[in-house]
């Protein structure tokens, strides 16, 4: 039996609100927070799927989608302010913990909920959504950081580019290997509503205050860290926003983060004729796969340094037992595993497919 969508409003602190709910209200609360340009309208597919598990909420923030849209001078736009009315919508509906789906801007105002109530937050999915400057991928950041740096007409004028169709086109279309899985009627409705009348100021706004997101990571990794909440990190590879950086770098501070990176771009739920339910917290297992080769990535090293002494983010048998594999039709990939005292070394692991276990070392070959 599909499930019943519900298409409502509320009002919060004196905005008016839309939002999308579906599913039994005492059911595990999943929030999916949407970026720019798009609204809930992104998830009008996933959230059937959720529906029958979960209580499943999805608003449009203030300035997007169908929610309230007032004008620049009225309303002071920042991710602080979207943040605290979706606090406060959640708190309206009974909403107290929760499992929240971020995206592009969901999720700088997704950390600011975990941030202020780290017990609320069962679990985080974040589908390219950024929480380290390494996912800034510079060609696209740096308009954005010369406006933020000097605000003037001629620095708006490349920002301003991204209103217009066919840059909310591109982010749609970008790095997807089929485009024609793509429905044209995402970015036509998305630029239909950022073209009201005084809405180019509400997103010049909020692209001003990106700025303020780059000092909360710190804050964010230390939460990460300290509350060892549950992470899944599903990314489209290709994308030209946000990149794989920023994926990957979850596994730094997040313990069993489970990373997957897609063959798609920034919108890759939208490249995805079916979409698929995500996992649920209790089965996250904690490792990483890249998806254009079907091998596990290994996401806590990077190229040309040393692995972290005593941790594995695939947790191959015990702590400190750090695996990469090849190609399943490729060549065996390097193993770093721990030595006494915290030292490290690589080494070629021997044929794929022998396995030898012992409680000194957990290798995979």
């Amino acid at each position: 039996m599909a499930a019943t969508i519900h298409h409502r409003y509320a009002t919060v602190r004196g905005q008016r609100l839309f939002y999308r709910e579906a599913g039994p209200p005492g059911a595990p609360a999943v929030v999916l927070l949407h970026g720019f340009p798009a609204s809930s309208f992104m998830f009008r597919n996933l959230i059937p799927l959720l529906a029958d598990r979960y209580h499943v909420i999805a608003p449009d923030h203030l300035g997007f989608g169908l929610s309230g849209a007032p004008p620049a001078e009225e309303f002071g736009y920042s991710f602080d302010a979207l943040a605290r009315l979706t606090a406060d919508l959640l708190g309206r509906l009974g909403v107290t913990r929760y499992a929240m789906y971020v995206h592009d801007y969901g999720a700088p105002i997704g950390w600011r909920l975990a941030l202020a109530k780290p017990d609320a937050v069962s679990g985080i999915i974040t589908q390219n959504g950024n929480g380290y400057e390494a996912g800034l991928v510079e060609s696209f950041w740096k308009p954005v950081r010369e406006y933020w740096q000097d605000p003037s007409p001629q620095t708006e004028a490349p920002v301003r580019q991204a209103l217009t169709l066919d840059a909310i086109r591109w982010q749609y279309l970008h790095g997807v290997p089929d485009q024609s899985v793509v429905s044209p009627d995402t970015w036509y409705h998305d630029y239909a509503l950022v073209s009201r009348p005084g809405n180019d100021l509400v997103q010049l706004a909020l692209f001003t205050d990106y700025a303020t997101n780059l000092p909360l990571y710190p804050r964010l990794q230390a939460y990460l860290r300290d509350s060892g909440v549950p992470l899944l990190a599903v990314w489209g590879r290709n994308d030209e926003i946000f990149g794989r950086e920023g994926a990957l770098a979850f596994a730094d501070d997040a313990p069993g983060a489970e990373i997957h990176l897609l063959d798609g771009g920034h919108f890759l739920l939208k490249a995805t004729s079916t979409p698929r339910r995500p996992s649920s917290a209790t089965s996250w297992e904690g490792h990483c796969h890249d998806r254009s080769t079907e091998r596990p990535v290994r996401a806590d090293h990077r190229p040309g340094q040393r692995a972290r002494p005593g941790y594995c983010p695939r947790r191959a048998g015990r702590r400190g037992a750090c695996h990469r594999r090849g190609p399943r039709s490729g060549t065996p990939g390097r193993c770093v595993r721990r030595r006494a005292g915290g030292q490290h070394r690589e080494h070629r692991p021997h044929r794929r497919g022998l396995h030898r276990r012992s409680r000194r070392t957990a290798r995979l070959r």
